[in-house]
């Protein structure tokens, strides 16, 4: 009977060795894709993205939660990288600030190929499985971004852009945030404008993911109604579990279900448990909630490593993926549901997407109406001249009033 005192702890360390082991296992073929990481950002702010900076060395990076030994001990096989600019660059730099940030995660790839293979396909993903590197992805987040033009976001997709967050924390002039929901920000689409829904269309046609993520309510479900292809939330986790208006509620999750998409679940402790901390075990409930919901396939991760100031205990960095693995294990998840939530879920959404596109199907054209758009830092070129442009009642007549102006000076 004294002996027996050590022999139960010791059967529960062993199976909790057998759990991580059989992850390990499993994420040796199939290894994580992750949704939405903020290392650029990172590099932006510590290093100005210069990445020759010695103290830029990502194979010795300190002080964030990504770094290549990380990576490589997380298991992780493929990225979404962020190329994140802020609210306050809306009708500004957005643009300007975008590609500098698209720039910094191709050169990621450049200097250290042996790490990183930059991909804008499910089939280069699959590539770098088999070559061992993390594929490398650029998600832009937030539509400010593409400052209200379907001819950036072309551009934009040219240069390797495969999801857009359609708003960050900030209403863009065709779409609504998240603190819509709140009260914080008055809604000023109702979800998603005309433009918005052309926007939409336009991602479908070249074939870039739509992500969910920091969209109100109204704008999730307007999206999954209206997309011809699955969708994703790249870093969200579940309502019910924690009540936070970042999070996605049990309704959405049912069109999540019915329409093939996506929820990503995000790390950040303020969505896990509503509180500053918050623990592994909480971020699998949230797992747990959105596979009972919308089932084994609605199910991703996309962490927003080095995007968040407080994480869950067990998940502090990119290395902890197989611990969380582990625990998908222990609570009983298959094999196959378990390599849904790390790669197998997100590549079948992707290649949705891709299988959705039409490139012969002819480019939207039609301008969003400039009395949408804030005139303090932008021209107006190409509006006066456009036969077919749909002016709101207060722009006609302040061009009016000014030619009748014009007229009386002459």
């Amino acid at each position: 009977m004294w002996a027996s005192w050590w022999f139960w702890p010791l059967v529960a360390v062993c199976i909790a060795d057998q759990f991580r082991d059989t992850a390990e296992r499993i994420m040796q073929s199939t290894p994580v894709i992750d949704g939405h990481n903020d290392l650029p950002w990172q590099l932006l702010k510590l290093f100005n993205n210069q990445l020759q900076d010695p103290r830029a060395n990502l194979t010795s990076l300190a002080h964030t939660h990504t770094n290549i030994p990380k990576l490589r001990a997380g298991f992780v096989g493929a990225q979404f990288w962020s190329a994140y600019t802020p609210c306050d660059t809306q009708n500004k730099d957005a643009v300007k600030r975008t590609l500098e940030q698209i720039d910094v995660i191709h050169r990621m790839c450049w200097l250290y190929p042996e790490t990183f293979l930059c991909v804008t396909n499910s089939t280069g993903i699959r590539q770098a499985f088999r070559e061992g590197k993390v594929a490398s992805l650029v998600g832009v987040e937030g539509g400010h971004s593409i400052d209200s033009s379907l001819g950036v976001l072309r551009a934009l997709y040219h240069l390797g852009m495969r999801y857009l967050t359609l708003t960050h924390s900030c209403n863009t002039p065709w779409a609504d945030n998240w603190l819509v929901d709140t009260g914080v920000d008055e809604a000023r689409s109702q979800g998603l404008s005309l433009f918005g829904q052309s926007v939409v269309k336009e991602m479908n046609r070249l074939g870039i993911i739509i992500d969910l993520a920091h969209a109100s309510m109204a704008t999730m479900k307007a999206v999954l109604q209206l997309s011809k292809a699955p969708v994703v939330f790249s870093h969200s986790s579940a309502y019910s579990v924690c009540q936070h208006r970042r999070n996605v509620p049990n309704d959405v999750l049912q069109l999540v279900k019915q329409t093939g998409s996506l929820v990503m679940v995000n790390f950040y402790s303020d969505y896990v448990s509503c509180r500053a901390e918050a623990n592994l075990s909480q971020v699998a409930d949230h797992l747990d909630h959105i596979k009972k919901v919308a089932g084994a396939g609605a199910v991703g991760l996309g962490g927003d490593y080095d995007g968040v100031s407080r994480l869950p205990s067990g998940l502090k960095d990119v290395s902890k993926y197989p611990d969380l693995a582990a625990e998908l294990l222990r609570r009983q998840w298959t094999e196959a549901e378990v390599k849904g939530v790390l790669a197998d879920n997100l590549l079948r959404v992707f290649e949705a997407v891709e299988q959705a596109s039409s490139h012969t199907q002819a480019p939207g054209e039609e301008p969003i109406p400039l009395g949408q758009l804030e005139a303090s830092c932008r021209t107006s070129y190409g509006y006066s001249g456009a036969p077919s442009l749909h002016l709101q009642p207060g722009t006609l007549l302040a061009s009016l009033a000014l030619l009748v102006l014009c007229l009386c000076r002459l």
